[in-house]
Parts: C-alpha cells; sequence; structure tokens
C-alpha cells in the first residue's frame, strides 16, 4: 500500500525537486502565496473594514483628511507632523440632574507633535433631544468651549472642531493677545487648529509652536426627555496631515485599504481569464490537429482572423459602447485571449495523434471524444499549466488600462481604478505620489510573480512533453 502510494508521489515530489532549481519560480510562488493569503485575511488586514462596499461613498471618509501622506514619513522628518488618531473615552458617567438624563464623556490626549492637526471631531450616536457641551482643557490650564449646541437627532451625532469651533477658538485668541493685535487675524485664512494646538503668545497667528502635553476633553449631555434616549459610542477623531499606512486621496479614502480590496480582484481576472481562455485555445488546437483536413482549415482559418484583431483597442470601443462591468471586461478578454497556446499545442497533437497508442485506440473502436479527452488531452494539459500562469499578467494589464482609461467597473475597487481616479485628482501635479506609484508597483509585482512561474513551469514541463 506504502509503495502504491509513494509511486502515485513520485511524479509529483520529482516535480517540486526541479521547480526548487529554479529560484525565480521559487520567488514567484511566494509572491502567489502572500497574495492570496493577503486575499483570505483582507477583513482583518482592512484599515476601515467597509471599504470594499463604500470606496465612492463620501461620507464614510469624511473623518480623513484629504491628501495626506503616509504616517511613516513622519520619520525622515525633523518636525513630525500630526497623525490621524481615534480618541477613545477614559470615563463616561451617567446621572441625574433635576430628573433629566445626563452623560459625562472624558477624553485625554497627549498631543506630540510639531505642527498643528487639520481638525477635532466629536462622534457619539445619540437618540433624543439633547444639549451637547463640548470643552478642552489645553496643557497651559486654558480652557475652551468648543461646542454648547442643541441637538434633536436620531444617530450620528458629529461635531467639527474646524467648522463648528471656529468662532470660539478666535475668541480665545482674541481674549489671549494685545486688542491691536486681535484685529490683524484673517478669519477665513488661519486654520483655528494652529490656535488651538499653539502656545500662547502675541503671533500666535502667524507663527505655531506647538503646544505640547495632555490635553483634556470633556462632552456634557443633557436630555430633554428620559424616555428612548441614549448616548452610546462617543469618541474623538484627531485629522492629522498623515494617515495610514499609504496615506489619502484628494476624497480622503484610504489608499491601502483601497490596494488591498483591489488584490482579490486582480487575482480573479487574471486567474479566471487565463484559466478559461487557455483551456479552450489547447481544447481549439487538439481538435484542430486530430481531425486536419478541411476541419483545420476552417479552424485555422478562424484563429488567423482572431490573431489579427487588436485586443485593447476593441475592447475599449466594446467598453465605452456597453455598460463597464468585470463581468463583461472577462468575457471579452476571454473572447480575444484563447488563441494564444492554439498553434503550439496544434503543433504538438499533430504528432502525438500519430503516436501508436492512438492508433491502437482507433482499431479496438474507440471514439473521436474518448481520443481526444483520455489520450491526448491529458498530455497536453501540463503544457497549459505554463500558458496559463504566462497569461494573467496580460488580463490584470488589460483590466487596469481599461479603468486608468475610465471604463472599468466602477462598482469594485480596483488598482486601474485608483490609478484613474490619481489622473483624474491630478495626482502627479500636486505630488501624491503614494497614490501613483503603490498601485503601479502592486501591478508590476503581481504580474511579474506570474511570469517567474509560468517560465519555471515552461522549463520543467515542456522538455518532458517534447520527449514522448
Amino acid at each position: 500500500m506504502k509503495n502504491s502510494i509513494s509511486n502515485k508521489l513520485a511524479p509529483l515530489i520529482e516535480f517540486f525537486e526541479e521547480f526548487k532549481k529554479d529560484k525565480t519560480g521559487v520567488i514567484g510562488l511566494c509572491i502567489l502565496v502572500l497574495a492570496i493569503l493577503v486575499s483570505l485575511f483582507e477583513p482583518l488586514l482592512l484599515t476601515y473594514k467597509e471599504a470594499p462596499k463604500r470606496w465612492r461613498d463620501i461620507t464614510y471618509w469624511q473623518d480623513n483628511p484629504a491628501s495626506a501622506a503616509p504616517e511613516w514619513i513622519n520619520f525622515f522628518q525633523r518636525e513630525k507632523s500630526a497623525i490621524t488618531t481615534d480618541i477613545k473615552p477614559i470615563n463616561i458617567e451617567t446621572n441625574y440632574i433635576d430628573n433629566q438624563l445626563t452623560y459625562k464623556a472624558v477624553f485625554e490626549y497627549d498631543y506630540k507633535f510639531d505642527k498643528s492637526p487639520v481638525d477635532l471631531i466629536f462622534h457619539a450616536n445619540v437618540n433624543g433631544s439633547s444639549a451637547a457641551v463640548w470643552t478642552v482643557t489645553r496643557p497651559d490650564g486654558a480652557m475652551i468651549t468648543l461646542s454648547d449646541s442643541l441637538h434633536n437627532i436620531n444617530g450620528d451625532l458629529r461635531i467639527s472642531a474646524f467648522n463648528d469651533s471656529k468662532n470660539r477658538i478666535f475668541r480665545f485668541y482674541r481674549d489671549s493677545v494685545p486688542r491691536m493685535l486681535a484685529r490683524q487675524i484673517d478669519t477665513l485664512t488661519t486654520n483655528p487648529m494652529k490656535i488651538l494646538f499653539n502656545t500662547k503668545k502675541d503671533d500666535m497667528a502667524k507663527n505655531f509652536k506647538a503646544l505640547k502635553g495632555i490635553y483634556k476633553f470633556e462632552v456634557f449631555v443633557k436630555f430633554s426627555d428620559n424616555n428612548n434616549t441614549s448616548f452610546e459610542n462617543p469618541y474623538m477623531v484627531l485629522v492629522g496631515s498623515m494617515s495610514g499606512i499609504m496615506g489619502t486621496d484628494n476624497m480622503k479614502r484610504d489608499i491601502f485599504s483601497g490596494l488591498v480590496s483591489g488584490l482579490k480582484w486582480a487575482l480573479f481576472i487574471g486567474i479566471a481569464t487565463s484559466f478559461i481562455s487557455v483551456i479552450i485555445g489547447v481544447m481549439y488546437g487538439i481538435v484542430s490537429a486530430y481531425f486536419g483536413g478541411i476541419v483545420d482549415n476552417i479552424m485555422q482559418f478562424i484563429y488567423q482572423i482572431f490573431i489579427g484583431i487588436p485586443v485593447l483597442p476593441v475592447m475599449i470601443v466594446m467598453s465605452a459602447i456597453f455598460k463597464p462591468s468585470i463581468w463583461t471586461m472577462i468575457t471579452m478578454m476571454i473572447f480575444f485571449s484563447w488563441t494564444g497556446s492554439v498553434m503550439t499545442v496544434r503543433s504538438m497533437a499533430m504528432q502525438l495523434k500519430e503516436e501508436t497508442y492512438i492508433e491502437a485506440a482507433r482499431t479496438i473502436g474507440a471514439g473521436h471524444f474518448r481520443i481526444i479527452f483520455n489520450h491526448l488531452a491529458p498530455l497536453l494539459l501540463p503544457f497549459s499549466f505554463a500558458s496559463m500562469a504566462l497569461a494573467v499578467p496580460s488580463a490584470i494589464v488589460y483590466e487596469s488600462s481599461l479603468s486608468l482609461l475610465g471604463l472599468g467597473d466602477a462598482s469594485i475597487v480596483t488598482w486601474g481604478q485608483i490609478l484613474h481616479d490619481a489622473m483624474k485628482g491630478s495626482a502627479v501635479l500636486s505630488g501624491l505620489w503614494w497614490w501613483i506609484i503603490p498601485p503601479g508597483i502592486l501591478i508590476a509585482i503581481l504580474g511579474m510573480s506570474f511570469a517567474f512561474l509560468g517560465f519555471a513551469l515552461d522549463k520543467i514541463l515542456h522538455p518532458k512533453l517534447r520527449s514522448r
């Protein structure tokens, strides 16, 4: 029993021994395995869990800074920029004052950066009519009331210090400097965050020197009616000029989440397209060689027509005519890409059909279907593995090219869509390199990994096919 199993596994073991000798093939396999693992564990890796579904939902990204650089750039800067951070409450109290339900949430944040943040946002899930008072006590002891508004809301309560507290912060500035200097502030162009996190001094409106230390925030919510009211999940967002591993685009979307979300589509498009098109091409070549004569002439005429069609221009025209869809793109790529392996398979099949065991099969009455699928196809399918791997990069590049031109499926997140948005957003002119380079590099690396695999498989399998 053990000998029979070892005999069956011997060819596979021999294959892997040969494969390990090809270093580029091993590199390609490692990259592919890593890509598959990232796709499988995507929900755990995503910074924003709903990014694949809400990529174009502006409200989902509203707390992020626009065109923010990646956080790790801070390591190379002398003056550190503020990093976008979620701040959780350190204490939440529930009380009754004058028979009215009240909540108090306390936050603390140790500000250590040299540059000011972009905004400061408070969030909470609130049901009912309430008055919310939001205050901050700075490290120097100065207290500022950021908001004391009445709210009648069922859902997300969002208060932005940049928009909703601007006048109060400027009032703090006017009370902190001489009257002559207070009149010089331009409230239209001055970022109130540069006042809130600035050291108190006469020129604090023009020169920023970060007031580092512990900032204490308190939110006091008082409901007018105790029935059907709630105050849940309070948190704050310090919006910095840097955000995430890969930064953000001009629509505040987290690019890292987009890159991770686009990986599964790159794998799916590449593998599905190459698998189906190569299988069609292999079977087409076998049938053409097996029957020969008029059948071969007709099939080769059809092949010559398809091989002469420029794929990308036709796909551009078809995508412009029909509604862009991922399934439409895959269908079009299969329709035009099956020709890649036809001639090589046909030449091999023409040699194999003259073998003695094929003649013996005909003699004992085996039908065409049985000969093609039981005798020819199993010998030629190993060659298709190399062809499949080599066809994947083309499929990925085709999809990226269509998406870059604005003809891709906008309902999903792909690397081509990210590059298209970067082109529309003038990322090159704006110097937003983190919006352009990462998706381009990932397209090249993923395509390169399949190319390495294809070359390795071709070296191992092709000589064996020729020796038969």
